[in-house]
């Protein structure tokens, strides 16, 4: 400040960050942000950060735009269970360009998974319950830097910073995503390899966690009043709402069946060279009605008393009806648990145990490629090894008997 504009030295208080300070406050409810954005057990959580800018990560359509090309292939290279997406944009990205036109131009993204946080309400939260940053040379990603966090960068704009500035040598320093390679290897590659830097942090605040009572001492000094005797206190970060994703595109899942234990990876499209046994898993509210024609699987989610639907067993015994192709229908009827009609082995009630916190849909799957290889329910149930997300979740297989069919409303 004395070298920059030394007239400014005597009116320069030492006056700490808030936003940083609430962020560093609400560390300790890290699961409980994670739980509201439905990121699950063994889940990555990805959050893509773009600042206001031609050259930032969400562009202008120029050479530097790289996000229209990374979305799908996003989506595709990273596995729907091992990984939760959600998208940063700043507030004049949703201003200069309307809301309507932001969903229009990433509505793909989104019937993949892709959530979009609040840009001034959500974004702390989704930042502090991040795994890892792919973004730009805003402010955000060097408050994630400096939260400890992961940080690749897809568009630097070195160009604009000053050289001298710390977020010039946190973007030289920083790794690079590089959009012609694999992108599941550099995500996996970053995290593994990622030691915080104490750069950020260091620049961020000289004073972290104390900004609240430095602003307020000043702010009383300048009105000349004596200061409250009450610690002061900086409003808590909410906890958002439940969003958890919604994936109505089609899904590709392959898996391997060994004896009562299915491995199964599910993602919008089939990467070169992937291997295993796949079956195309789609949502009915999917955005082409045409494709449920070639579902192997069709899924929907919805409460099991909804009067527009039936119950479980109308709507499925409806799907097989419909679309000949299709061998099993999956009725997600909460966070863990779905009814599934097989066409040829009848209907069952799916339940992973609530901390194993595996996909209802995933488990389905699972089911229908289990039943596929030759499996088959007892009348007293069975239990699969779903493996999905690095663990092994326990799910429930009970059958549903004719009397529980007419039983639900």
């Amino acid at each position: 400040m004395r070298r920059a504009c030394p007239e400014a030295e005597d009116a320069a208080v030492l006056a700490g960050d808030p936003c940083y300070d609430r962020m560093l406050a609400a560390r300790q409810y890290r699961e409980r942000f994670r739980r509201a954005l439905g990121v699950r057990r063994g889940q990555r959580l990805v959050v893509l950060n773009s600042t206001w800018n031609p050259e930032g990560f969400f562009g202008n359509g120029g050479g530097q735009d790289v996000l229209p090309s990374l979305l799908p292939r996003l989506t595709a290279e990273l596995p729907a269970d091992d990984y939760r997406l959600t998208a940063v944009l700043h507030p004049n990205v949703w201003y200069g360009h309307g809301p309507g036109q932001v969903r229009a131009w990433l509505d793909q993204a989104r019937r993949s998974g892709l959530t979009l946080i609040d840009p001034v309400h959500a974004w702390r939260q989704a930042l502090v319950a991040a795994d890892v940053v792919l973004g730009d040379f805003g402010a955000v990603s060097y408050y994630a830097a400096a939260l400890g966090i992961p940080v690749m960068l897809a568009a630097t704009g070195q160009d604009r910073l000053d050289p001298e500035a710390p977020l010039s040598a946190f973007v030289r320093d920083a790794p690079r995503l590089d959009p012609h390679r694999a992108l599941r290897e550099q995500v996996e590659g970053v995290i593994a390899a990622h030691r915080p830097l104490t750069g950020p942090a260091e620049f961020t605040s000289s004073a972290p966690g104390a900004s609240a009572g430095l602003l307020r001492q000043h702010f009383y000094a300048l009105m000349d009043l004596p200061e409250p005797e009450a610690p002061a206190l900086l409003e808590p970060l909410p906890l958002p709402p439940y969003d958890p994703p919604l994936r109505t595109a089609p899904l590709h899942v392959r898996t391997e069946v060994q004896g009562a234990e299915i491995v199964v990876e599910r993602s919008t499209g089939h990467p070169y060279g992937a291997g295993g046994i796949a079956h195309l898993s789609v949502h009915e509210d999917t955005l082409d009605p045409g494709i449920l024609e070639s579902a192997d699987v069709i899924t929907r989610d919805g409460r099991p008393d909804d009067p527009r639907l039936g119950s479980p067993h109308a709507w499925t015994s409806e799907v097989l009806g419909r679309y000949p192709h299709c061998t099993v229908a999956a009725y997600v009827t909460g966070p863990h648990t779905c009814t599934v009609r097989s066409r040829e082995h009848g209907a069952y009630r799916l339940s992973a145990a609530p901390e194993s916190d595996a996909d209802p849909a995933a488990c389905a799957s699972a089911l229908a490629a289990w039943l596929a290889a030759g499996g088959r329910v007892p009348r007293g149930g069975a239990t699969l090894r779903v493996r999905i997300a690095g663990g092994v979740h326990p799910v429930s297989v009970d059958p549903v008997l004719p009397g529980d069919l007419t039983a639900q409303p």
